[in-house]
């Protein structure tokens, strides 16, 4: 196995390149030769400066219209088995993930990892309002808690709906794994004046989509879910960077970050890795010889 102090360039984007597929770790472990420490802390450092390089680049955006959501997954345990000394504890159990995406530029400007509460609801609106050059049109599903989050970010400069799924009770649902069925949508206004026929979340929830199949921690019904949730943070930081700067979106034909004019090229695995200090993943000097 490599160490990290041996870590070659061509190593580091063998695995970024997995994990931004959806490999685990043990997985990319065995298909790049890297120990799993190594894999791991090779991530842990990759999503601080991809988190850190999005923070300052998503600024001043030219969004017009953007859909809301959120996801859930679970850290260290479900929260039907969380120990009762750890209850109540953020990252063990139920762990969401806000995201937000520009329907035009399919860029995904900000996310949030917290619980599905009004405290990350605030928290994660006012850190994508700071990011917004113009005033935009948003969307959300019928959780109440983006009423006033949306609210305090944007007071009244702001065009807001909800888009509220009705759902209905069939034989197919009481099956183990099987969604109930939506049988209509309503549409409520909120604030502003929403254009009616951009009232839709299914870019966001299409989103969701993209991140269980690119991250294996998302991934339903497996035990490749995060143990720490600062792990997990890093492992979204990542994904967002590969999926903004570095994938060719189908339906836009670019990456979403050159879209919003973000950046003018095409990114690649090298350019992620190349934003980590490269003094971190110097072989260590070599002593020097003795006359």
């Amino acid at each position: 196995m490599v160490s990290m102090n041996k870590l070659s360039r061509e190593k580091r984007c063998a695995v970024v390149r997995a994990l931004v597929e959806g490999c685990s770790i043990r997985s990319t472990v065995r298909m790049t030769g890297v120990s799993k420490n190594t894999v791991s802390k090779l991530l842990v450092d990759l999503g601080q400066v991809c988190s850190e390089h999005q923070d300052i680049a998503f600024r001043n955006l030219p969004c017009k219209r953007l859909q809301l959501d959120e996801i859930w997954s679970f850290c260290y345990s479900k929260a039907k088995n969380v120990p009762d000394d750890l209850k109540g504890e953020f990252g063990v159990g139920d762990v969401w993930t806000w995201t937000a995406i520009c329907d035009e530029t399919k860029l995904v400007p900000s996310w949030y990892v917290g619980s599905r509460d009004g405290e990350s609801a605030t928290a994660f609106v006012k850190d994508l309002a700071s990011r917004l050059k113009n005033r935009v049109q948003i969307t959300t599903d019928g959780l109440k808690s983006y009423l006033d989050a949306v609210d305090q970010a944007f007071g009244s400069h702001v065009d807001y709906s909800q888009l509220i799924k009705i759902y209905g009770s069939t034989p197919e649902s009481e099956k183990r794994y099987s969604p109930a069925k939506c049988t209509g949508c309503k549409k409520e206004w909120v604030i502003g004046n929403p254009v009616q026929k951009h009232v839709s979340t299914s870019y966001v929830e299409r989103q969701n989509l993209t991140m269980r199949m690119s991250m294996r921690r998302f991934t339903r019904l497996t035990n490749a879910f995060s143990k720490k949730v600062e792990n997990h943070a890093h492992a979204i930081a990542l994904h967002f960077m590969h999926y903004n700067f570095c994938r060719i979106h189908q339906t836009i034909k670019s990456t979403p970050a050159m879209r919003a004019g973000v950046t003018d090229r095409l990114w690649k695995a090298e350019d992620i890795v190349d934003l980590l200090p490269e003094l971190k993943y110097n072989t260590r000097p070599k002593k020097a010889k003795s006359d």
